[in-house]
């Protein structure tokens, strides 16, 4: 069977998008084409096992056992017995994805929930032309290596997050920031990584593809993230199934409230946590944190309607001994007072925080505010205490007309800068004028622990320069233009009848 090109691939599930447009609002494709291509993936998959198990055994019966399947699929939920409806075909689909989930243990609730028999939005007609549409191609391994489909996905995930664009931000964090945050953490095969906010899976799928450009097995990465909706929720599943990854937990709920990853009466712990969590949440569990159970308020309790705080309280209790994090917060984190600021100053005196790194505006779907990556460790070196790594970035972005992006080589050159800084500790490091340096807790201090990047990384302010020529120039012009003005303002008081 002939391979299928990415671009090609690519185009064709885009083109699946553009059937729905119409009676799908955008911010919804991906609650509907998500769960068919999934269904289509896995059921040519599971064709392709069949036939091979069949030449093996030559018995029709014993090919369909459990030993030759990654996925069962029954037969009355196979995507051919759903192409050939032409009537209902909603509630088939419908039908097919609960057989399989009720089939399948760690598939359960995969498909999500979306309205399929809802007539007015999905009629047969329509949902006829998008099952013809994902026919036309076979999914299976032989035309669409696993990698191929997960980065087809992943592209699909980007264009409908440009589609959605405000409500994007809920799911999708830019490829290149979430690169650069998983350099930094820098997985390795192995161990364990943690996403509280996991979106659509974003971020674990960064740490595959850093392990992988390493060298690693990323089969040996142990991932695990939670996600409080539930259609987000199913597509990281997807996600990670179609990346190839089988060894992972993604489940749903409230993290800041209902915590899943638990042993016992504590929180689970990670090498790596990482997350974009929801930017100043107003309702993210004050009350509950009152008396929080799991220990998260060590540093204090962040403030009612603002959780930001209480996402890095968090994401920290769930790190192991020598864990790390990286987290995507608003600049605010870094300089509000009251509760925040009490949180702030006992995480530096602690020794707690590594690095601040301030990026672009209007990087990030949904919002235009600034934010900062914070960098925190459970155990940093004795030579890199008493000082936090600050990082100006803001100037590194490619300007664009409703948005700014971050290109891979930027990303790549915020982490060089990291990565110099880093190796070369506050004692030996050279400091990059207006971009990074390591600043003293002591000076820190003096400054009430505010951590604004302006009052210790600062862009140094270039002097125009000017010949004696353009200022002549520029004299004449003023002088001309004052003349001007002042001839103007004469007749119009000699019209309004004033004695000049």
């Amino acid at each position: 069977m002939t391979l299928i090109t990415l671009k090609d691939l690519e185009a064709h599930l885009w083109h699946a998008a553009h059937i729905l447009t119409g009676p799908i609002d955008a911010s919804d494709y991906k609650t509907y084409i998500f769960p068919v291509l999934f269904f289509k993936r896995i059921c040519d998959v599971y064709d392709e096992e069949y036939t091979e198990a069949l030449e093996q055994i030559g018995d029709a019966e014993l090919a369909k056992g459990d030993m030759f399947h990654r996925i069962q699929i029954p037969e009355q939920c196979h995507w051919r017995h759903v192409f050939n409806k032409t009537k209902d075909v909603g509630q088939a689909l419908k039908e097919a994805f609960r057989g399989i989930e009720l089939a399948n243990e760690r598939l359960h609730g995969i498909f999500g929930d979306a309205g399929w028999t809802n007539k007015e939005r999905l009629s047969d007609e329509l949902l006829g032309t998008l099952l013809n549409h994902f026919n036309k191609v076979n999914l299976g391994v032989s035309s669409v290596r696993d990698d191929d489909m997960g980065r087809a996905y992943e592209y699909l995930i980007k264009r409908f997050a440009d589609k959605a664009n405000k409500k994007a931000g809920e799911f999708y964090t830019p490829r290149t920031i979430v690169r650069l945050m998983v350099n930094i953490l820098d997985p390795k095969t192995g161990e364990s990584v943690y996403d509280p906010a996991c979106g659509t899976g974003g971020m674990l799928l960064e740490t595959i593809h850093h392990v992988k450009e390493h060298g690693g097995d990323p089969r040996l990465l142990k991932l695990k993230g939670q996600e409080k909706n539930l259609t987000t929720e199913a597509i990281a599943r997807m996600n990670l199934f179609l990346h190839g990854m089988e060894d992972f937990d993604i489940v749903r709920g409230d993290t800041l409230r209902h915590p899943k990853f638990i042993k016992g009466d504590t929180l689970e712990t990670f090498d790596n946590v990482i997350a974009n969590p929801p930017f100043s949440l107003k309702e993210w569990g004050y009350e509950l944190w009152q008396n929080d159970p799991y220990g998260r308020k060590q540093f204090g309790l962040a403030p009612q309607t603002n959780g930001d705080f209480a996402w890095v309280q968090h994401m920290f209790a769930s790190l192991n001994d020598n864990g790390r994090m990286a987290v995507v917060l608003p600049h605010g984190v870094l300089f509000r007072g009251g509760a925040e600021g009490k949180i702030r100053k006992k995480l530096l005196e602690e020794n707690r925080i590594e690095a601040i790194i301030g990026v672009a505006t209007n990087l990030f779907y949904g919002t235009g505010i600034p934010a900062c990556i914070l960098v925190l460790r459970k155990q940093r070196p004795v030579d890199h205490q008493s000082h936090v790594l600050i990082i100006n970035a803001e100037e590194i972005f490619t300007k664009g007309r409703a948005q700014n992006t971050l290109s891979v080589a930027q990303a790549d050159e915020i982490y060089h800068i990291y990565q110099s800084q880093e190796q070369a500790g506050p004692q030996n490091a050279k400091e990059i004028e207006g971009v990074a340096r390591w600043v003293n807790l002591s000076e820190i201090a003096e400054n009430d622990f505010n951590l604004n990047i302006a009052r210790y990384v600062q862009k140094p302010l270039e002097e125009e320069t000017i010949t004696v020529e353009q200022a002549l120039l520029d004299f004449k012009n003023k002088l001309a233009a004052l003349e001007q003005a002042e001839q103007e303002l004469e007749d119009l008081l000699i019209k309004e009848g004033f004695e000049i």
